[in-house]
């Protein structure tokens, strides 16, 4: 409540801030309130009045939408245009004129004004500073809400990963594995030494060599594989080169990791599909597992622990990816499609 009570606050003491701009920066400001009778001025403060709404246009629709979807044609498209649309609108209600300064004993003069409007510093400084401004504080929100979220991913899935639940599991295959002396033993200390270093120490970063993230994929399969029994059908494939490119840490996990919680079932054949494919700049990953029982406790906290997955995507491949979920009283199929570029 605190949060938005402030940041009404601060908006309207922006707005107002603004909006005086034009106001102590007329030559006629001595003439006191019948400023806003002065042609000049009125034409001066509605411009002013339609930078404001398109410093909220270009925050909550036009860098997101345009810019940061990489829709670039577009946006500097759209940037000409309102600019052109703020000067042909306003000469349209107050007339394409200029007004020379007001002074004591003399009338306003009306001259031709001048062909070259468009380049006027009085409007075009104040329009690329308000563009300016826009991206400083989008960007600045951004990376805040980026690195909150991946802090809270990097907490939810060290605890996934390093709970007791999971380590009890492989302990226990790994100790069955000594038992028989079977060679696959340090191989899956090795991969579950892996899986907990890249957790602690690579997810830290923005963004990963997709490499990496894949390696401990297939980390993390190779060592729930210890557990299943032979009923459960595992089908896991990679298609494509991942070399030269990156991606977000832990951003597919999530899906993978709920296949395993809730596409087995002890007492029937279960089936894990698992399909990865990279093609150009584009991945393009497919889980399908059918639906075992499970508590209603562990559905809310996968539904939230998705929820947040999809945040996540939402800020670092805005209107870069797709999300599609199919799902019925037997099956559970998720589609995940990146843009990487």
């Amino acid at each position: 409540m605190k949060n938005s009570t402030r940041f009404y606050l601060i908006n309207i003491l922006g707005i107002f801030a603004f909006l005086c701009i034009p106001i102590l920066s007329s030559p006629d400001f001595g003439e006191g309130w019948q400023l806003i009778y002065i042609s000049p001025f009125q034409k001066s403060f509605v411009r002013f009045v339609f930078l404001l709404l398109l410093f909220y246009t270009y925050y909550y629709v036009v860098i997101p939408k345009l810019f940061l979807a990489k829709k670039k044609l577009l946006f500097f498209a759209f940037v000409v245009f309102a600019y052109l649309g703020i000067i042909g609108i306003t000469n349209a209600i107050f007339g394409n004129q200029r007004f020379m300064p007001r002074s004591k004993g003399f009338p306003n003069f009306p001259e031709p004004r001048e062909p070259s409007e468009i380049f006027d510093a009085q409007i075009l400084i104040p329009y690329l500073l308000v563009i300016a401004f826009a991206f400083l504080i989008k960007m600045s929100n951004r990376l805040n809400e980026i690195n909150t979220e991946k802090k809270i991913a990097e907490v939810s899935y060290l605890k996934a990963q390093i709970n007791p639940h999971f380590l009890f599991n492989t302990l226990n295959s790994l100790y069955a594995l000594t038992l028989q002396k079977s060679e696959e033993a340090p191989n899956a200390v090795l991969k579950l030494s892996g899986i907990m270093r890249y957790v602690v120490t690579e997810s830290n970063q923005e963004y990963v060599t997709l490499d990496k993230e894949l390696n401990y994929i297939k980390d993390y399969i190779a060592l729930q594989k210890l557990r299943l029994d032979q009923n459960v059908i595992l089908d896991f494939k990679i298609e494509g080169e991942p070399f030269g490119k990156a991606i977000a840490p832990l951003i597919l996990i999530p899906f993978i990791e709920n296949a395993f919680k809730y596409g087995i079932n002890p007492d029937a054949e279960s089936y894990i599909l698992i399909h990865i494919l990279i093609e150009n700049q584009t991945l393009t990953m497919s889980v399908k597992n059918p639906k075992a029982a499970h508590s209603i406790d562990e559905e809310l906290r996968t539904a939230e622990g998705l929820k947040n997955t999809q945040k996540r995507l939402d800020l670092m491949y805005t209107g870069r990816y797709n999300l599609s979920v199919f799902e019925d009283e037997k099956v559970y199929e998720v589609t995940l499609i990146i843009d990487l570029q």
